[in-house]
């Protein structure tokens, strides 16, 4: 079997290495109950897709390091100079200038909380996450926006304490790789791959 698609970049453009697309013979659908007759066929397909993260790409790759990067507006003439956010923000949405990035994995860790949160049971294709996944909100000291994520270990309570934890084994470079826990938890009771 040929190599699945990889990407980079070499002076600025795309470099494609591979295959991205990936036939998979149809197999047939038929009814059991009438003699096994025809219905129709399954048409399996299988695509890479490329994302590109632009700016933003700094956020994901600080997650793969135990990092939280958010961002804050320092523009003088802007109404709201000082406004810092997370999830990260390249531009200020008041002055739409090019905001400062900031470490404030430590700022979460002391001052995450629980704002609001769901228990979802069922989920949609292609999830990566245990069911029930515990979606949560949550609100930092000093930060102006709160940040989706999901709880991975105990139930989600209003005003719960919560800390990052992080995927630095075998990171995917997506939001997954960013989860919570709550304050107090071992570093040994922490899910595999993830660490402070």
């Amino acid at each position: 079997m040929s190599s699945y698609g990889q990407v980079y970049v070499e002076n600025g453009k795309y470099r494609l290495k591979g295959d991205f697309h990936h036939l998979t013979p149809n197999m047939p659908i038929r009814d059991k109950n009438d003699n096994w007759r025809l219905l129709g066929v399954t048409n399996p397909r299988d695509m890479t897709y490329i994302h590109s993260y632009g700016g933003e790409a700094v956020f994901f790759e600080s997650l793969s390091k135990g990092k939280l990067l958010g961002t804050r507006c320092e523009n003088p003439d802007c109404d709201y100079k000082g406004t810092a956010y997370i999830p990260f923000r390249i531009h200020c949405p008041d002055c739409l200038g090019k905001n400062k990035i900031e470490d404030f994995t430590k700022l979460a860790q002391e001052t995450g909380k629980i704002h609001t949160f769901m228990v979802c049971e069922r989920s949609g294709a292609f999830n990566a996450l245990d069911k029930p996944i515990k979606f949560i909100n949550i609100e930092f000291d000093g930060i102006s926006t709160i940040l989706m994520s999901y709880l991975s270990l105990g139930d989600p309570k209003f005003g719960m304490r919560v800390v990052p934890i992080f995927r630095t084994l075998d990171p995917t470079y997506t939001i997954l790789d960013l989860s919570w826990v709550p304050e107090g938890t071992k570093a040994s009771e922490l899910p595999e791959g993830f660490s402070f």
